[in-house]
């Protein structure tokens, strides 16, 4: 059984939706980012982290690719066109949304507030919106990468419900009905109950 270290209110629900899409148990560690917790596995502090068999995996990304190839499941096969593909989605939307975001966060209330330059953060939001556009650009068929829900579609789902709550404008018709479609997911809606 896998051990998630994290809080569902991070990125660590990409873990925890992953793993509800596959049908894989775990036992969630709660721990906040940068906690004496999340530094007992993570020397950073970041937040997802996952363990097995005593091997520590983290960042969520990753975490989630390696879920989906061992478990054969939300993911195209390595080395063929469609993984490419999904891969290129994929950091297309951890380079062009997630970064963002977390600048856009650490600006807000991460880093130490003499750090801080929340004048950064127009900028960021007229990035974003140039962001969406290209996304919604590279979108072929019902979901991130293609025809089939895959790990593009957690960290793209994930994004953009980051993207509301930070206040960020996703001025797409087509990602706003994909959010909705994607929330309504079961297990979605299973890792959404325990971030309440």
């Amino acid at each position: 059984m896998y051990t998630v270290v994290g809080n569902p209110m991070t990125r660590t629900f990409r873990v925890l939706w992953a793993l509800e899409e596959l049908g894989l148990p775990c036992t969630l560690e709660p721990a906040a980012p940068q906690s004496d917790a999340a530094r007992e596995f993570n020397p950073s502090g970041k937040v997802p982290v996952l363990i097995e068999d005593g091997e520590i995996i983290a960042d969520s990304v990753a975490i989630i690719t390696y879920l989906a190839d061992k478990h054969g499941g939300l993911t195209a096969p390595a080395g063929t066109l469609a993984r490419a593909k999904q891969d290129s989605i994929t950091q297309l939307v951890n380079d062009e949304m997630d970064a963002l975001l977390w600048t856009a966060a650490r600006h807000s209330f991460a880093l130490p507030k003499e750090h801080r330059v929340p004048e950064v953060k127009p900028s960021l939001r007229w990035e974003f919106a140039r962001s969406v556009a290209r996304i919604e650009e590279r979108m072929a068929g019902d979901f991130a990468a293609g025809d089939s829900f895959s790990i593009a579609d957690i960290v793209l789902t994930h994004c953009l419900n980051w993207a509301r709550g930070a206040k960020f404008e996703v001025n797409s018709e087509r990602l706003m009905i994909y959010g909705k479609r994607m929330r309504a997911r079961a297990a979605f809606q299973r890792v959404a109950s325990l971030a309440k």
